[in-house]
């Protein structure tokens, strides 16, 4: 989280050195929840795992166009106990992970809007970019928290961090002021398959009893042998913020009247 804090810094230095035109600085803070999609999750896109909050800095450019930084942060998680799929349910998986996420995007506003100075007082945006995602998988085993990470339940490595994309809208409006009030949904797909230990196939041994944990149900017998399908047939995994911005906007005296 520290080196996330310090990346973000870095950016801000140098936006702040680059000559331009922009209006304005905005900062300010996300609160709201993450959710994530993925081979325990594959079909519901707004399921929410848990609380998500975060901190963000904005160069405005004009009053349409924006570049962001920010860092975000909460945990995902998922089980096949919550699935309707009876599949699912007999694979009995499970796990949660943090997730830290620095993102750079670039924001749209629909219409023209400078907080306290725009005829409008409200602006739908999209907005995309690109995110570096930390994460670390984990399940609860015989009463213990257990890091998947390591121990290659499906017989190969990978690391836990990952390029996403983010990609989303929201709608903002001045509340008062200087003060802004943003909803707003977006997404990440994320270059890896691995946010929740789940993507190949079942390998030869059953490691430390989680690479295949159907038989933790009582009465069942597993049916999954080595080379089974563990995952699903998707390549990425992707996870969500989903809430509220409040940022205050410092509006520089290069800034024209908007209308």
């Amino acid at each position: 989280m520290n080196r996330a804090i310090f990346t973000l810094i870095i950016g801000i230095l140098f936006l702040s050195q680059q000559e331009s035109k922009a209006q304005s600085w905005e900062l300010g803070v996300f609160g709201g929840g993450i959710g994530y999609v993925g081979d325990l999750n594959p079909k519901n896109l707004f399921q929410l795992s848990n609380p998500a909050y975060g901190i963000l800095v904005k160069r405005n450019i004009d009053p349409y166009w924006s570049i962001k930084l920010s860092i975000l942060h909460g945990k995902i998680e998922a089980a096949d106990s919550n699935s309707n799929n009876s599949a699912q349910i007999l694979r009995n998986l499970s796990f949660f992970s943090p997730l830290t996420e620095i993102s750079m995007q670039g924001e749209f506003n629909f219409f023209n809007y400078i907080p306290s100075m725009s005829r409008k007082k409200y602006s739908p945006y999209l907005f995309a970019g690109g995110s570096l995602a930390l994460f670390n998988p984990k399940t609860r085993y015989q009463g213990e928290i257990v890091a998947l990470n390591g121990l290659k339940t499906e017989g190969t490595f990978y690391r836990k961090y990952t390029i996403a994309i983010p990609y989303g809208a929201g709608i903002k409006y001045n509340i008062a002021g200087n003060w802004t009030l943003g909803a707003e949904l977006g997404y990440r797909t994320a270059f890896t398959d691995h946010l929740d230990d789940v993507s190949g196939k079942y390998p030869k041994e059953n490691v430390n009893g989680l690479s295949d944990r159907s038989e933790e149900r009582v009465g069942v017998i597993s049916p999954f042998r080595e080379g089974y399908q563990r995952g699903d047939s998707k390549k990425r995994d992707t996870y969500f913020f989903s809430g509220f911005t409040l940022t205050y906007t410092f509006i520089s005296s290069k800034c024209p009247p908007a209308f």
